[in-house]
């Protein structure tokens, strides 16, 4: 779309040299155009005042001081908003580097910088894009910016013009390739291609991709290829021809969906089995229809035949006008294991059907956020799902994507806001297939892990990876196209799944403890890049969707993670408190420095407790942190730890006296918590008094009927968390990060603590002692003073 930035001149396109004569008073002047869009790749017209800035003036010189330029709205082969520029540079600056962004107003904010990703070195955080003005292009140079790759990369609509029926793309970034090929699976097979072609439909394909700028392959635009229902649910894999000349079949790691939904894992063998059965990580991708939603909730694969168009589905998504929150302040988050629902199914997992069938439970009992344990599709289908292999994939053994959306709305409908836990700090465990050696059997080219074994003499073939605490190896974060998987992957969620929030698993693992394999050496330009890329998401998030709520679980108390970005920070609105819990509750790895209350409590006598330990991590807990007295980690997983209903007496039988104790504790631990001045969070089954360990590969063994407790043994504990669930969201100085401390007695087992906002003030008393105090108990402190206080 080019434009005049001058007026009364004469325009003669040279696309030889690439340069533009132009004759303005006499003189000859040669100019170099160069075309600027910005692309956002999703669906939701939210941008206004779009425009183009650069180091350059406005004869197309460079110049530190930068011009300012409009920007033209249009609809992108995506059919997603962009925008677009022409800028005439000065042919002399040919060889000369420029700088560029773009500048934006959003529905809350003016002035915004629309650059998310920043300069693609370790020492640099600045948002903006640089190119080298060449000359000798046919046509105009294009200058891309892609606010989100959902829409690029993958199986894809693409439109020639916003009024015609989409035509059909796949894209794939594979930047050590020699070839590649798109094949499709039998559609009577059973979703799998065979390292041998077997299960592969010949009938169709393959198709050549080619190479593009940045690594990516794409398919051209054919008459084969111009109507995108052709290609509907279709299966296909990408067959790679790697730098080494040996030929590997990929899955699309930007795959809305995976075919399978099982346990096997055929190991590139031929599959003739049914394709409900199949591993969906290792199975063929599918081509789906982004834009539609199942009017039902039937399970992938199944084929419902009735369909909504994305619009239609969310119009009465607040249909009830229940507000749903927006700040971590004002939430109490019940964290959610999709697969340990349906109980009732003996060797299924639950589905997220299941978790809408909870709704009406949870509420019940108050809460009004929701965090689900991942989503994302991962190996096998039972499991906790920290092993992320497709990031745009919801597993089919949950639901798959039709279901998610359904919750979604359903949680929405009922005032509660949606956080999905996701995980960047490693990959699918067993990587066959996905990440792993995509295009290259080289480890310095294994594009998405991070290989540093430069001037080192490996012992293995491994010494060069990098771990970083978790359960694989690091991503390649110094890859920007690994960056945008990740970061893309959320824009998706967010979008098109409108969720509310999501918490990050293990941020320390990304920013801090990037180690070596081989030698545990640091690699401190890991921790950079990991830097960089949290820097990035919560940018690109907030720029989308400014309510979105971001939380990190992460254990190195670094305060730039909740700072703002203005300020130098990350930009998390939260962070995971760890220590919170090994105070209150404590598990047996917990160090003596931890006070761990409630276990200590268990032991049944009168010792004294660290109350004043507690009451340090209690006053921290107003900034920004997450607090908890349960999660998934300490309920079983970690060695040694347990449920608190158990930890509440040292594991005797719950029967009797002993299990009024045990609740008696554990109202003092989610008191503790929900009272606290941080968001307060709670695994599902606390709230009945669930005993039973949950362990990432036992917890089918140990599922629970949560309903049918509330209503026998765990209807007393139930009753008091709607209660204090309830005092807390009915509060504002319950819900403020204001608290002080004002009286601990280690001996007496007491702790009180004022909670403040405005006017409103309350005392929290909480005591674990064994027997109540017969002649009363005094709270001294001068704040306290010339009050009169009412119990509630």
């Amino acid at each position: 779309m080019p434009g005049k930035l001058c007026a009364d001149v004469t325009l003669e396109q040279n696309v030889r040299t690439g340069f533009q004569e132009v004759r303005h008073n006499h003189m000859i002047m040669y100019k170099t155009p160069v075309d600027f869009l910005y692309l956002t790749g999703f669906k939701r017209d939210t941008f206004r005042n779009v425009r183009l800035t650069g180091s350059w003036d406005p004869e197309g010189r460079y110049c530190q001081e930068w011009s300012l330029v409009e920007m033209t709205p249009f609809i992108g082969e995506d059919g997603c908003p962009a925008f677009a520029a022409t800028v005439e540079f000065d042919a002399r600056e040919v060889g000369n580097w420029f700088e560029w962004a773009v500048v934006l107003d959003t529905p809350t904010s003016k002035n915004v910088c629309g650059i998310t990703l920043e300069i693609n070195d370790p020492d640099c955080d600045r948002c903006v894009r640089r190119f080298l003005l060449q000359a000798g292009e046919i046509g105009n140079r294009q200058e891309r910016y892609y606010l989100s790759l959902g829409r690029r990369l993958g199986s894809t609509k693409e439109y020639k013009d916003p009024k015609s029926l989409p035509g059909m793309s796949f894209a794939v970034w594979a930047p050590n390739a020699r070839s590649v090929e798109v094949v499709f699976g039998d559609r009577d097979g059973g979703g799998y291609i065979a390292d041998d072609g077997t299960g592969m439909d010949t009938s169709l394909g393959p198709l050549a991709l080619f190479p593009k700028e940045g690594g990516i392959w794409r398919t051209p635009a054919t008459e084969m290829l111009s109507n995108f229902q052709d290609f509907k649910d279709r299966f296909y894999m990408y067959r790679i021809e790697k730098e080494s000349g040996k030929k590997a079949y990929r899955t699309d790691l930007y795959s809305r969906c995976q075919a399978g939904r099982g346990m096997i894992n055929p190991q590139g063998k031929p599959y003739l089995g049914r394709v409900q059965e199949l591993d969906g990580s290792v199975g063929c991708s599918v081509v789906v229809d982004v834009d539609m939603v199942a009017a039902d909730r039937a399970q992938p694969l199944d084929k419902p035949l009735v369909f909504l168009a994305d619009e239609d589905f969310w119009f009465d998504e607040f249909v009830h006008g229940r507000p749903v929150p927006q700040n971590v302040e004002d939430i109490v988050i019940y964290e959610l294991h999709v697969g340990s629902l349906g109980w009732l199914r003996e060797g299924q997992p639950g589905t997220l059907q299941d978790a809408i069938d909870h709704l009406e439970y949870l509420v019940d009992l108050g809460v009004n956020a929701v965090e689900l344990l991942p989503v994302e599709e991962f190996d096998g289908s039972i499991g906790w799902g920290y092993g992320t292999s497709h990031y745009f994939a919801i597993e089919y053994s949950a639901g798959g994507p039709g279901q998610l959306k359904h919750f979604v709305r359903e949680c929405h409908r009922r005032g509660i806001a949606v956080i999905l836990d996701v995980v960047y700090n490693h990959y699918d465990h067993n990587p066959e297939r996905v990440e792993w050696a995509y295009d290259s059997d080289l480890p310095e080219h294994n594009i998405y892990y991070w290989w540093d074994a430069d001037g080192c003499q490996e012992s293995a073939a491994d010494f060069g990876y990098v771990d970083n605490g978790s359960s694989g190896w690091a991503p390649r974060y110094s890859e920007e196209m690994v960056r945008q998987l990740f970061i893309s992957s959320a824009v998706t969620l967010a979008e098109e799944f409108h969720v509310d929030g999501f918490r990050v698993d293990l941020t320390n693992a990304i920013h801090r403890d990037n180690r070596r394999h081989g030698d545990g050496h640091p690699v401190p330009e890991a921790n950079l890049y990991g830097s960089k890329f949290l820097r990035e998401w919560t940018r690109t998030l907030k720029l989308i969707k400014p309510s979105v709520m971001l939380i990190a679980e992460d254990h190195s108390g670094w305060s730039k993670l909740v700072e703002a970005q203005k300020s130098g920070g990350i930009g998390f609105d939260a962070a995971w408190y760890a220590d919170f819990h090994h105070h209150l509750v404590g598990n047996r790895p917990s160090g003596p420095d931890f006070a761990k209350l409630i276990l200590s409590a268990g032991y049944g006598d009168d010792r004294p407790l660290n109350l004043d330990y507690f009451a340090g991590a209690l006053s921290y807990s107003g900034h920004k942190k997450v607090v908890y007295h349960m999660s998934h980690d300490e309920a079983g997983n970690a060695a040694g730890s347990m449920r608190t209903l158990l930890a509440a007496v040292n594991c005797a039988p719950l029967v009797g006296l002993t299990r009024q104790f045990a609740e008696a504790r554990c109202r003092f631990a989610f008191g503790m918590s929900v009272l606290s001045a941080g968001t307060p969070l709670f695994l599902f089954g606390e709230e009945v008094g669930a005993h039973k360990p949950f362990v990432y590969n036992s917890f089918m063994s140990n599922r629970v009927d949560l309903d049918a407790e509330r209503k026998g043994e765990g209807g007393r504990l139930f009753r008091f968390y709607q209660d204090i669930i309830t005092l807390r969201l009915h509060h504002r100085g319950l819900r403020s990060h204001s608290i002080e401390v004002v009286h601990v007695h280690n001996q007496n087992r007491v702790i009180a603590f004022r909670r403040f906002s405005g006017e409103e003030e309350f005392l929290v008393v909480g005591s674990l002692r064994d027997e109540h105090f017969a002649g009363g108990y005094k709270v001294l402190h001068e704040r306290l003073q010339g009050t009169s206080w009412k119990e509630v």
